[in-house]
């Protein structure tokens, strides 16, 4: 996936979740946050970020805030970009060989997955986690505790119980991690959930990204640890 007009500043400050202060070309930038997570890594005092203009003129804010610098990594931490990377890569069929369908935002019993995928033998329900938390070189996920994150694991094993397919893949938005596991001394339930669904047959996959500052491509695999 591409962005369009984007440009390099430094991170100030983040009065709120939604909302950046950002230094651009030389004046003080109000700029909306594509990402409602702590990052509390990420966005710190002085980090370079880049920002995508917004194609709306009339918007309060007339920038998005897509990627920022942490040390040698550039890191997209757009949270809207993992499930357009995943859809994009998924109907090239490079997740599901014979992929005929990819369907977004499919609802299963009490759960809403992201992707419906569908080939010769079938559905595959996968859900997309977005991964912006990398400490010593090793992905980590989630970055704060996520209750909703629990309910998908619980759902798509429910899934493969019931005889169907299903997956989580996380979508590393760097490059150069060495592996990815879950987050377990910020959310311990994520991690015993994803346990215990990949032991009942739902696939764990990490992917890292291609990233520049105006594009994000998912390219190659990562190892997964599921234990700490």
């Amino acid at each position: 996936m591409h962005y369009n007009t984007v440009e390099k500043g430094i991170f100030l400050s983040r009065p709120n979740r939604f909302i950046a202060h950002v230094e651009l070309g030389g004046r003080r930038e109000v700029c909306h946050v594509k990402n409602t997570g702590r990052c509390r890594e990420l966005l710190v005092p002085g980090a370079v970020v880049y920002l995508e203009r917004a194609v709306n003129p009339a918007r309060k804010t007339a920038y998005d805030l897509i990627a920022v610098e942490k040390g040698g990594l550039l890191i997209n931490m757009d949270a809207q970009a993992p499930n357009r990377v995943f859809a994009e890569w998924a109907a090239g069929g490079r997740f599901l060989p014979g992929t005929t369908a990819v369907r977004p935002e499919f609802t299963w019993e009490d759960s809403r997955f992201d992707f419906l995928l569908e080939d010769g033998r079938g559905r595959y329900f996968v859900e997309v986690k977005g991964v912006t938390l990398e400490e010593n070189g090793e992905a980590r996920f989630p970055d704060a505790p996520t209750e909703r994150g629990v309910k998908h694991l619980n759902g798509l094993r429910r899934v493969v119980e019931q005889g169907s397919r299903a997956a989580v893949f996380f979508v590393v938005q760097m490059k150069g991690v060495s592996s990815f596991r879950p987050n377990d001394e910020t959310h311990p339930a994520f991690g015993a959930a994803l346990r215990a669904a990949a032991a009942a047959g739902v696939g764990v996959y990490a992917w890292d990204c291609a990233v520049t500052p105006d594009s994000l491509v998912i390219d190659s695999p990562v190892p997964v640890r599921l234990q700490a």
